[in-house]
């Protein structure tokens, strides 16, 4: 007995010499990971750059915000966006607390305002406007300053990010209708925009997305494309004097994801949508220049 204790004592520290020879020779530095990278109209750029981007972008346009969608759609955005609020009928049911997101310039705000006023005699509805950007925002203030919703409950403007609302001023299952028109294209990540929709809503509430997407007949694919890339950006150095946002503009709608691939990543979100047909989980506007995503949170 005594002999193999001893045998043990004098073999351990050789065990634990091999020990360490063996993790010194495996051991490695680990790779750091690849850096998060987002779309830029059709460049690629570090994720956390491309807020300041679109910010610059924004800047420049928020004056002619207008004309920049006169632009990009024939001018027929006012028809869409008129369509896209009578299709969710604010008011209907009785007032609605609403939130518009990227929605500084006030367009869609005040259609749900005037809709459920003119049709259903509603003046409590109420709809927050979010932006991150101060300059779209101080565009909508002053179009609020002319209508008879300035100073009262019914509007308010926010400054946020809409991939991470601040909890405190939008809880948790506030919101009857979360919109957002033509702005989640310009966002970092869609994903998050989503989510943090399905966390305001309250359970029953409707999240509504206006964008430009993806256009189905290649005849009418071919003319747009032409339409997009020759004119815009010429519209936007001759109106604006400001050729490279219009540019991007341009760009970012080609980039953002197909009808299909957009209504799961709102289903991924938590919300249940229709079949993935148009008519379905969406509607197309002019053959899918535009479009009118729709999804339910339960």
């Amino acid at each position: 007995m005594f002999h193999l204790s001893r045998t043990i004592r004098v073999s351990l520290p050789k065990t634990l010499r091999s020990t360490r020879s063996i993790s010194s020779q495996t051991s490695s530095t680990p790779e750091k990971p690849a850096p998060r990278t987002a779309s830029f109209g059709f460049r690629t750029v570090p994720e956390e750059s491309k807020e300041t981007l679109v910010k610059e972008v924004f800047d420049s346009v928020a004056s002619n915000y207008d004309l920049m969608n006169d632009a990009t759609s024939f001018g027929v955005h006012r028809l869409w966006k008129d369509s896209y609020v009578s299709s969710l009928k604010p008011g209907r049911k009785g007032p609605l607390r609403c939130i518009d997101v990227a929605g500084g310039t006030g367009d869609i705000a005040l259609r749900i305002l005037d809709y459920a006023r003119e049709n259903y005699a509603d003046r409590e509805t109420t709809v927050a406007i979010v932006d991150i950007n101060a300059q779209m925002l101080k565009e909508g203030y002053r179009r609020f300053k002319k209508t008879m919703y300035h100073n009262t409950p019914q509007i308010s403007f926010h400054e946020a990010n809409a991939q991470a609302l601040p909890a405190e001023a939008f809880p948790d299952n506030t919101f009857d209708l979360y919109t957002i028109a033509f702005g989640i294209r310009n966002c970092t990540s869609i994903p998050d925009v989503l989510k943090e929709a399905h966390r305001v809503l309250k359970p029953g509430g409707t999240f509504a997305c206006l964008e430009f997407s993806r256009v189905n007949n290649p005849l009418l694919s071919t003319l747009y494309d032409h339409y997009s890339f020759t004119m815009i950006p010429l519209l936007g150095t001759i109106l604006a004097g400001d050729r490279s946002s219009y540019q991007y503009l341009v760009e970012s709608i080609r980039k953002f994801p197909p009808q299909p691939e957009f209504a799961r990543m709102i289903r991924d979100a938590g919300f249940t949508t229709g079949e993935d047909v148009d008519g379905g989980a969406w509607e197309d506007m002019w053959g899918g220049i535009a479009c009118v995503h729709k999804g339910v949170k339960l």
